[in-house]
C-alpha cells in the first residue's frame, strides 16, 4: 500500500463500495486526499501524506491510554498501556473514579502486564502492555488515571482515559409495553393546525394530538427532529439540517402556554391589538408554514416574556422558584447550552448586519473561534441577550417534557419517538463549538439510487470519525441523549452512519464512504437506551452493508421497514408474515410518497416538472414500474385476502379509494413488526409528500399543513378507518 492508503485507511475512508446496481466504485487519490483534508491532516503534497500517516500510526505509542475505550459492562476491560521500553520494574497504580463518585484502585508491576505490541520511534523503544481493570463499577462513564513510577528517583508518567462500560443490548419493546407489540401515528409536528395554533404545529398541539393517537387506540406518536434550527433566519427551516441536535426548535413553543404570560401585561396587550390579530389570523389560515410570519410572530412576544420574567424571577436577592429552575436548567445543560445561545445571538447579529454572513465561518475572525476571548467577551457584555436564548431552550423543553408527560397520562405506552437527523449544517451551532469533530471540507450524501438517481448532497457536516475519537466520544453521546430526553423511542435516521457514511468533497469530487467505530457507537447507544428507558429504532434505508442489519439485531435495535421496499425475488411485495419481527413497519417515510401519491405517481409528476430524472427513459421506467407496482401491491392484497370488493380485478389502472388505504393498513397490521406506524398524511387521504429529495425550494418542502384541524381529527372518517385496520390487523383480523 502506498502512504495514501495506508492513511487512509487508518482513518476509515473505505477504498471502493458497490452502488445499489452492484456497480463496484473504486475510490479515487483525489478523493482521499480532500477526505483526508477534510479531517484536519495535511495532504497536500508527498511529503504531507507521509507527515500525517506519521503522526497518525505514532499517536497511539506515543501516549499511554487512548482517550476512551468502550467495554462490555459485563466483563474484565483490558486497557492498552504504551509506555518506552525499559520500565519493566515500574509500578504501574490505576484509578477508576465512578461518575456518581466511588473511586477504585490497584497496583501491579508493569513488568506482569503482557505485551500487546513494541515499536521504535526516532530511536527510542516503545512498548504496549495489557492492564485488565478488575473493578466492581457499574454501566457508566468513569474516569481512568494512570500513573508509571519507575524504581528510581524521577518523575511518574500519567495517562487518563475515559472507560465506558456499557451492556450489549438496547431496550426492547417487550421491556417497554406489556406484550412489546403496538402501533403509532406517524407526525411532522409543524403540519399540525389547531383554533389556537400561530401558523405552525406547538408543543401544546402535540400533547392534544396524543390524546387523538391514544383515543384512536394507538402506543406512541413518531415525530419529525425537534432539533434546534436558525432563530434569526426563518427561512432555514429543514428539520434535517439543523444548527444542533443537542437542543430544541423554539418556533415550537407555545406561546400562550408560557407562565410568564400571566405576568407580562405589555404581551397581552400586543397580543390583543388589532395588527397583531390580524397578522395571526392570517398566518393560521395559510396552507402552507409561513416561517418568517411565525418568527414575527413569537419572537417579540417571547422577548417581552423574559423581559417580564427577568425583573420579577431573576433580580437580585430574589427567592423564586421559577428563577431557580431556570438556574438549575442553566447549570444542569453547562457551557453546551452557553455556547448554543452565545452563537444565537451572533448569529442574530452578523446575519442582520449583512445577509452574506450567515455562517460563522463569515463572520469576523475573532468571533469564528467559540473558544476565544471575543466570543467569551461577547457573551459577558450581551448578557441578556444570550440568557434570552436559553430562556428559550428552558421553554421548550419544559413544554415538551409537559406533553411527553401527557401523553404518557393518555395511555400512550410509548410516548413520542423521537428523531435523530444523521448530521448537523456546517454553518451552525455545533460546527462553531466544536470544530474539531465536525467536518467542514466534506458533506453528507448518498449515491445515486432507484428514488435519486442522481444522487445526492445533504449539505450536512459529518462528525470525524478522528476528532470523534479524540473527543472520547462525547459529542455522540451528547446527541443522542438529548434526542432521548421526553421520549420512550427513538429513531436514528439513517442508522448505517454507525458503520459507514457518504461523504462528498466540497471541491466537487466523487465522493467515498467513511467507517466509525460501529460496535463502540452501539454501545453507547444501548447504554443510553437503558438508562433513558428509550427504544431505538434504526432507519436502515438504502444501500445496507453486509452484516449491519444483523449487528443491529444483536443490539436490540429495531429494523425500520417500509412496504415500498419489502420485495420478493420477483419484485412482488412479500406476505405480511415475511417482515420481521424486530421492526418498525410502515408505508412510507416523509422522504416518499403518500399511498395516495404514490398509487396516482403525484411523485413523479414533481420529478418530471424539476427535471430531477437523469433522461426521459428513466422517467418512462419509473412510470411503467409503478404501475407494475399497483399491479402487485393488488395481488399481495389478494394473496391475504383483503382486496376491497370495490377492485373487481388486480389491474393497476383502478383509481385510488379510501378502501384501499384501509386495506393496506390492515395488512400492515398483520406483520410481526413490533411496532407498526401510519402516517397521518395516509390517515387524511393526502396525496403530497412532506419531502421530496433532490430539491430545496423547487418543492413545498417540510411546508404542508394538514388539511384537518386537530379539533376534529378524532371524528375524522379517514383517520378513524385507517386506526381500525391497524388496530383489526394487530389483533389478526
Amino acid at each position: 500500500m502506498s502512504d495514501l492508503d495506508r492513511l487512509a485507511d487508518l482513518v476509515g475512508i473505505e477504498p471502493f463500495y458497490h452502488d445499489v446496481w452492484g456497480n463496484r466504485r473504486d475510490t479515487s487519490r483525489e478523493t482521499k486526499c480532500s477526505l483526508i483534508a477534510a479531517m484536519g491532516l495535511p495532504t497536500g503534497s508527498d511529503a504531507e501524506v507521509a507527515q500525517s500517516l506519521r503522526l497518525v500510526e505514532e499517536r497511539v505509542w506515543r501516549r499511554m491510554l487512548p482517550p476512551v475505550l468502550v467495554a462490555d459492562r459485563a466483563a474484565v476491560p483490558v486497557v492498552p498501556v504504551s509506555a518506552p521500553a525499559g520500565l519493566e520494574d515500574a509500578t504501574l497504580s490505576w484509578t477508576l473514579a465512578e461518575e456518581d463518585g466511588p473511586v477504585h484502585r490497584g497496583t501491579v508491576r508493569f513488568g506482569d502486564l503482557p505485551v500487546a505490541g513494541t515499536r521504535t520511534l526516532d530511536g527510542m523503544a516503545f512498548q504496549q502492555r495489557s492492564l485488565r481493570v478488575e473493578t466492581p463499577a457499574p454501566m457508566g462513564y468513569h474516569r481512568l488515571e494512570v500513573d508509571i513510577r519507575p524504581p528510581a528517583v524521577g518523575g511518574a508518567l500519567k495517562g487518563e482515559s475515559r472507560l465506558i462500560l456499557a451492556p450489549d443490548r438496547c431496550l426492547t419493546p417487550e421491556e417497554a409495553v406489556p406484550g412489546g407489540r403496538l402501533w403509532g401515528v406517524g407526525l411532522q409536528l409543524y403540519a399540525l393546525r389547531s383554533g389556537d395554533d400561530w401558523g405552525i404545529g406547538d408543543f401544546d398541539d402535540l400533547g392534544r394530538f396524543a390524546e387523538v393517537a391514544a383515543g384512536l387506540g394507538a402506543g406512541l406518536v413518531g415525530l419529525n427532529p425537534l432539533h434546534a434550527l436558525f432563530p434569526a433566519d426563518p427561512n432555514h427551516f429543514s428539520p434535517y439540517s439543523p444548527s444542533s441536535r443537542r437542543f430544541l426548535n423554539v418556533f415550537y413553543i407555545d406561546v400562550e402556554a408560557v407562565p410568564d404570560l400571566e405576568e407580562c401585561p405589555e404581551a397581552r396587550v400586543l397580543i390583543a391589538s388589532d395588527s397583531f390579530r390580524a397578522d395571526l389570523a392570517a398566518a393560521r389560515s395559510t396552507e402552507l408554514v409561513d416561517y418568517p410570519a411565525v418568527a414575527r410572530l413569537k419572537l417579540p412576544v417571547l422577548e417581552r416574556l423574559y423581559a417580564a420574567f427577568r425583573a420579577r424571577h431573576l433580580a437580585p436577592g430574589g427567592d423564586s422558584g421559577r428563577g431557580a429552575a431556570f438556574r438549575d436548567f442553566q447549570r444542569a445543560f453547562g457551557r453546551p447550552l452557553r455556547l448554543h445561545a452565545t452563537f444565537e445571538a451572533l448569529h442574530e447579529r452578523f446575519y442582520g448586519e449583512d445577509p452574506q454572513r450567515w455562517s460563522w465561518q463569515t463572520w469576523p475572525e475573532p468571533y469564528r473561534n467559540a473558544a476565544g476571548d471575543a466570543v467569551d467577551a461577547y457573551a459577558r457584555d450581551n448578557l441578556e441577550r444570550v440568557e434570552f436564548f436559553e430562556y428559550l431552550q428552558w421553554e421548550a423543553d419544559r413544554q415538551l417534557g409537559e406533553a411527553a408527560a401527557r401523553a404518557k397520562r393518555v395511555g400512550l405506552g410509548l410516548g413520542f419517538y423521537r428523531d435523530l437527523a444523521v448530521a448537523v449544517n456546517p454553518g451552525g451551532a455545533a460546527a462553531w463549538a466544536d470544530p474539531d469533530t465536525l467536518v467542514q471540507g466534506a458533506s453528507v450524501g448518498a449515491p445515486p439510487d432507484a428514488f435519486n438517481m442522481k444522487g445526492q448532497n445533504w449539505g450536512l457536516a459529518p462528525l470525524s470519525p478522528v476528532g470523534l475519537y479524540e473527543a472520547a466520544y462525547e459529542p455522540f453521546i451528547a446527541a443522542v441523549r438529548a434526542n432521548m430526553r421526553h421520549a420512550g423511542a427513538l429513531r436514528i435516521d439513517h442508522v448505517m452512519a454507525l458503520q459507514h457514511l457518504f461523504w462528498i468533497p466540497s471541491d466537487g469530487g466523487d465522493g467515498a464512504y467513511v467507517a466509525y467505530p460501529l460496535n463502540d457507537l452501539l454501545r453507547i447507544i444501548a447504554l443510553e437506551s437503558r438508562r433513558r428507558g428509550c427504544v431505538v429504532i434504526g432507519e436502515d434505508l438504502g444501500t445496507v452493508p453486509e452484516g449491519f442489519r444483523p449487528a443491529m439485531e444483536r443490539a436490540g435495535i429495531l429494523s425500520y421497514r417500509v412496504l415500498y421496499f419489502e420485495r420478493t425475488d420477483d419484485g412482488g411485495f412479500i406476505r405480511s408474515d415475511a417482515f420481521p419481527e424486530r421492526a418498525m413497519v410502515t408505508i412510507t417515510t416523509h422522504d416518499l410518497p403518500t399511498l395516495k401519491g404514490y398509487w396516482t405517481g403525484r411523485d413523479m409528476e414533481w420529478r418530471r416538472s424539476l427535471d430531477l430524472y437523469p433522461d426521459a427513459k428513466a422517467a418512462e421506467k419509473d412510470a411503467w414500474d409503478r404501475g407494475v407496482d399497483r399491479w402487485r401491491l393488488l395481488q399481495a392484497l389478494t394473496r391475504e385476502d383483503l382486496r376491497p370488493a370495490v377492485y373487481p380485478t388486480e389491474e393497476g389502472n383502478q383509481p385510488f379509494t379510501p378502501e384501499l388505504a384501509e386495506a393496506v393498513h390492515r395488512h400492515l397490521g398483520r406483520t410481526p413488526g413490533q411496532i407498526v406506524m401510519m402516517q397521518i398524511e395516509d390517515a387524511l387521504g393526502e396525496s403530497e409528500q412532506p419531502n421530496l429529495p433532490g430539491t430545496i425550494d423547487q418543492h413545498p418542502n417540510w411546508r404542508r399543513r394538514l388539511p384537518v384541524p386537530l379539533e376534529a381529527m378524532a371524528g375524522h372518517d379517514g383517520v378513524k378507518a385507517v386506526a381500525a385496520a391497524i388496530a383489526a390487523g394487530r389483533e389478526g383480523r
